[in-house]
């Protein structure tokens, strides 16, 4: 991938008896939000710190935007910011007076420090709130504000570490626009989340992440057909259940499973049902259906078939 923007390769990091990277391989291109998936535990935050030069890895190398982050890790911290799980910003402060002070400890000039902090209030709709001490926000505001406060040297890359842990859908939304409209101005961003509608809707690229290592990489579409579309079944008598789910089972040659008192879905990989065949399967078990559907599997669905298969 000639236009990758961070390449890890071969990842290694423990602490103590915890092999938390067991060589780890990551591509993120340039101008796109690639989205890093797993369960607690797999290695995704630490693989955050490595990249963004808060932890040294014990093998294995990367580089972010043309640096290596061991032997180059100034010039990575040049160019890249950091949100992370938990917003960093002073509450004691105003949202000017904090974004001010990130400008300074960036090494802007005091002037630049206070043109910058007013540009970036103004471009992410916190101007009404700027001079409110932080700690009376909400919680979207203060996290929207904490990445903003990244953005202050104008970051080629951005890592955000599990930006929306925590906020309502509407603080949820309002770090999504962010986002796009980040992107849109050509920055790129590496995105830690337990959200999958999250890296469903932002997303180029996910990067599934289990035990240490990369289990899956692709778009959410090229992802999504690797175990195929989904039939769902709703019966309207529970009590026909077990019929019809020795039908799915005959069409799909594998179990179907249970989502609730009166439905069942089956995965199809080999695909070529129709509709119409599996209803009349359905009636010839004396299954009255009450709706019968097909549809591609949910992000939720292929992370769960991922991290349920043993790693090699």
């Amino acid at each position: 991938m000639t236009d990758a923007i961070v390449v890890a390769e071969g990842l290694r990091k423990s602490f103590g008896g915890v092999h938390a990277l067991r060589g780890l391989d990551l591509r993120v291109r340039r101008g796109t939000v690639c989205a890093v998936l797993g369960p607690n535990g797999a290695g995704k935050t630490t693989a955050v710190r490595v990249l963004a030069t808060l932890s040294a890895p014990d093998a294995g190398h990367a580089r972010v935007a043309g640096h290596d982050v061991v032997r180059q890790a100034g010039e990575v911290r040049a160019r890249i910011g950091l949100a992370g799980q938990y917003a960093a910003v002073d509450e004691k402060l105003t949202g000017r007076a904090n974004l001010r002070m990130f400008g300074r400890l960036s090494h802007l000039s005091r002037r630049e420090a206070h043109r910058r902090a007013d540009e970036l209030l103004d471009r992410f709709g916190l101007t009404e709130a700027a001079d409110r001490r932080v700690g009376g926000y909400s919680g979207g505001m203060r996290r929207r504000l904490d990445l903003i406060a990244s953005l202050v040297r104008r970051p080629e890359v951005l890592f955000l570490d599990e930006p929306t842990t925590g906020l309502d859908p509407r603080g949820r939304g309002e770090i999504w626009d962010a986002v796009r409209e980040l992107v849109a101005d050509g920055t790129t961003v590496l995105l830690t989340t337990q959200y999958l509608d999250e890296a469903d809707r932002l997303a180029d690229d996910v990067t599934v992440v289990d035990h240490g290592r990369v289990i899956a990489t692709g778009t959410p579409d090229e992802l999504k057909a690797t175990i195929g579309d989904r039939l769902d079944v709703v019966v309207e008598d529970p009590a026909a259940l077990r019929p019809a789910a020795a039908v799915l089972r005959g069409l799909a040659g594998t179990d179907p499973t249970t989502t609730g008192d009166d439905r069942l879905s089956v995965a199809l990989p080999g695909g070529g049902l129709r509709l119409a065949g599996v209803v009349r399967e359905l009636d010839r078990a004396g299954v009255a259906a009450a709706d019968v559907r097909l549809r591609r599997p949910t992000l939720d669905e292929v992370f769960l078939r991922l991290t349920e298969e043993p790693v090699r």
